[in-house]
């Protein structure tokens, strides 16, 4: 096929037609640019953009504002906002540096969701291969109004980020911390749950699964720690158990089983109690028969494989109770440090026990 070029001469008195590219750059939109296209004062463009609430505003002109806005590609500065209120709307929220499960996830879903319909942000901080006053000086440089940490501070990390300006400082662990608000989760509570029941069903050589993987030990302990103390009461053996989360390290433990003469086993979570208990049928060990098998967290998949697994299940407030408890900080920062017990734990008996 033959490419035909064509070129159209210009008309006298043309002028030129620049490409985007050769016109430069758009200026960048302000609010005094909305303004004039919606016709109202800036005070107002604030006003409705920031979501404020003590200043009423009609519908339409709220409705006007907005689309001036989008039709100019407007968003608020937000380094702007924050100099203007004398301090940010961001939260800091430090990624966990263990792994997560389904029902913690869940519990961060609905806390991002409940920040943001009370008009904050909420950054997670990757800080991965810093610890300790690091991560806080870290966390400190982007002047976040509140951090919520999934684990435990120092006293003087909680001052570095209080220095910087941090109206609430948060922490999510076993225990509380000086200066910090709490929210307490002591998992001694989830593994004397699952050990009473197995003492109550005769069990008295019970293993407590220990998960092999890298940072799990903040849970695994107080769990096995807490099967301990329910055993102890009725003079039952307990016996760790470290395992991988994978069918080999499954299957090497069930081929010992017999041998280790255990009748009842704690398997940490319902992930790590579905892996044994298929490596244990494998091997021809009968559960509930020759062993009895209990996970925690309650999840779907536990009530699909058969038998259905016995479970601890765990009780979390909602993300919007700690939404709510970290604005009613920020906005009281002279109060003292609130203390918060979260975890309620409950046996779920199915047929694995």
């Amino acid at each position: 096929m033959r490419h035909v070029m064509v070129q159209i001469p210009k008309q006298a008195g043309q002028p030129p037609i620049e490409s985007e590219e050769a016109q430069g750059p758009r200026p960048v939109p302000t609010s005094a640019d909305v303004a004039r296209l919606a016709g109202v004062s800036r005070a107002t463009v604030s006003y409705v953009l920031n979501n404020t609430s003590s200043v009423r505003i009609s519908e339409p002109t709220r409705h006007r504002v907005r689309a001036a806005a989008e039709e100019l590609g407007y968003v608020p500065h937000a380094a702007a906002r924050s100099l203007r209120a004398g301090h940010s709307r961001m939260v800091l929220m430090p990624a966990s540096h263990v792994p997560v499960g389904p029902l913690f996830s869940h519990f961060l879903n609905e806390l991002h969701w409940a920040l943001r319909r009370l008009d904050y942000t909420v950054v997670q901080y990757g800080s991965v291969g810093m610890g300790g006053d690091e991560a806080a000086r870290a966390w400190a440089e982007l002047r976040p109004v509140a951090v919520f940490v999934p684990g435990m501070l120092a006293p003087g990390q909680v001052e570095v980020l209080k220095r910087a300006g941090a109206k609430a400082v948060v922490t999510l662990g076993p225990e509380r911390v000086a200066g910090a608000h709490a929210l307490l989760m002591d998992h001694r509570e989830v593994g004397r749950c699952a050990g009473a029941h197995l003492v109550e069903r005769g069990r008295r050589r019970i293993g407590v699964v220990v998960p092999a993987e890298t940072g799990l030990q903040v849970f695994s302990e107080p769990r096995l720690q807490g099967v301990r103390e329910a055993a102890a009461a009725a003079g039952a053996e307990v016996v760790p158990l470290p395992l991988a989360y994978t069918e080999e390290s499954a299957a090497e433990l069930a081929g010992r089983w017999r041998a280790l003469g255990l009748d009842g086993v704690f398997a940490y979570n319902d992930e790590y109690a579905m892996l044994l208990m298929r490596a244990l049928q494998d091997a021809g060990v009968e559960v509930p028969g020759e062993t009895a098998v209990i996970g925690a967290d309650d999840l779907l998949l536990g009530r699909l494989v058969r038998p259905r697994l016995s479970t601890v299940h765990l009780k979390m407030p909602s993300g919007q109770v700690l939404a709510e408890l970290l604005d009613r900080v920020v906005r009281a920062p002279g109060a003292g440090p609130e203390v918060h017990d979260l975890l309620a734990a409950s046996m779920v008996v199915r047929e694995s026990s």
